[in-house]
């Protein structure tokens, strides 16, 4: 199948999905507190479950941010060699950002959802904790492809989710289901980018 990518040169929003990249290292360079901002609102503009809205974004700079590196390597010295590796890394990531963005569930979805549902009880908690995970999901999407447009870079810490209750107990934040920590800053050097599977491996039609 021959796929038509003229539409992506012509739409400023399929330009930015396609220009984004994970950006590990960052220039000295500040953000500006307007791009924090920006950012933000274009998270909390994700669809939500139910539009409960159940996240929450901490912003961290300054020592905070460093004592939030101190912590991810404090902790990678307690697993296996292949996490604590990239647990080191992202704690550099962490480092070389101006400004990191955490985002977290508040939980309320899962405890007001479950409330009303008139189905078993674990049966609503599970379909709630995925809408909250989802939602939030869709939130940080919203910042990575913002700070895409901005000219910044971003890198979604999926490795820290092993230690997940650790972090959110640091930022004060009630354990829940869901944890993301984004870095934000201006890259030094944006890659090419991983190489992508053909379309047609990942699309299946049914008419």
């Amino acid at each position: 199948m021959i796929h038509d990518d003229s539409v992506f040169t012509q739409n400023d929003t399929l330009r930015t999905i396609r220009a984004r990249r994970s950006v590990r290292t960052f220039a000295k360079d500040d953000v500006p507190e307007a791009q924090v901002q920006a950012l933000l609102q274009a998270a909390n503009l994700a669809p939500s479950a139910h539009n409960q809205q159940a996240w929450r974004f901490i912003v961290l700079r300054g020592a905070k941010k460093s004592e939030l590196a101190q912590l991810v390597t404090a902790k990678s010295a307690d697993l296996p060699r292949p996490a604590a590796a990239l647990l080191r890394m992202g704690a550099k990531s962490i480092l070389s950002a101006p400004v990191v963005i955490a985002v977290a569930n508040t939980g309320d979805l899962i405890r007001h959802g479950t409330d009303l549902f008139q189905v078993e009880k674990e049966m609503a908690h599970d379909f709630f904790r995925t809408m909250e995970i989802q939602s939030s999901a869709a939130a940080v999407q919203n910042i990575l492809l913002a700070a895409t447009s901005l000219g910044l870079g971003t890198v979604w810490l999926g490795i820290l989710y092993l230690i997940k209750d650790d972090v959110l107990r640091f930022l004060g934040e009630p354990e829940g289901e869901f944890m993301a920590v984004v870095p934000v800053g201006v890259p030094v050097k944006v890659g090419s980018g991983p190489q992508k599977h053909p379309l047609d491996m990942k699309v299946k039609r049914l008419d």
